[in-house]
């Protein structure tokens, strides 16, 4: 393929002589690059893996920020990378909240009551619980919990937010609070 780059050892020592690695140690998560700086990839390719710009039209866009670069990285057949195992992520209970969320099971309860929620009604919460007091513009919720691709307006989270007090039930609704003009927050009782 004319397009396709190969990855050696040798071709990557000296195009990225001070480049820093793309993840934090023991942690499979990429972070953002320098414009100016070469990123060090050969450490997480296969043998004999190859790898092609991607189509710009397939990388999602932030406004006021410039364009993402991406790459598609294709790996011989039978030579799959095994995925690391990644811990489990414990329960989350925010500040002796009365809200407890379990990420593995998909699981959310109030005071011991289990709640029935819709897949982004459980998102939507469990980013709340996860980040208490601290207040979410709409726009922020949208981007973290619908996607970069999601088409609506902040009259979506609004609606959302409204099922989940209803969900929460009268004595629990209060603890996600409405910051006007801004969007909302997740603020558990103080005492228990």
């Amino acid at each position: 393929m004319a397009n396709s780059r190969s990855f050696s050892a040798s071709t990557a020592s000296t195009a990225t002589a001070t480049a820093a690695p793309l993840t934090s140690p023991g942690r499979g998560r990429l972070r953002a690059v320098a414009p100016d700086e070469v990123a060090q990839i050969t450490d997480f390719l296969p043998p004999g893996a190859t790898w092609l710009p991607a189509p710009q039209h397939t990388l999602p866009t932030l406004p006021g920020q410039p364009p993402m670069i991406g790459y598609l990285v294709l790996v011989p057949a039978g030579q799959e990378p095994v995925a690391a195992a990644a811990p489990e992520p414990e329960p989350v209970r925010a500040s002796g909240g009365p809200v407890w969320i379990d990420p593995v099971q998909r699981a959310a309860q109030v005071d011991g009551r289990p709640l029935d929620l819709t897949y982004l009604e459980f998102e939507l919460l469990a980013h709340l619980v996860a980040h208490p007091h601290r207040v979410h513009t709409r726009d922020q919720l949208v981007t973290t919990v619908w996607g970069y691709g999601h088409v609506g307006d902040g009259r979506t989270v609004d609606v959302h937010i409204a099922r989940l007090r209803r969900k929460l039930g009268a004595e629990h609704r209060q603890t996600i609070q409405t910051v006007r003009r801004v969007g909302y927050k997740y603020a558990p009782p103080a005492s228990r």
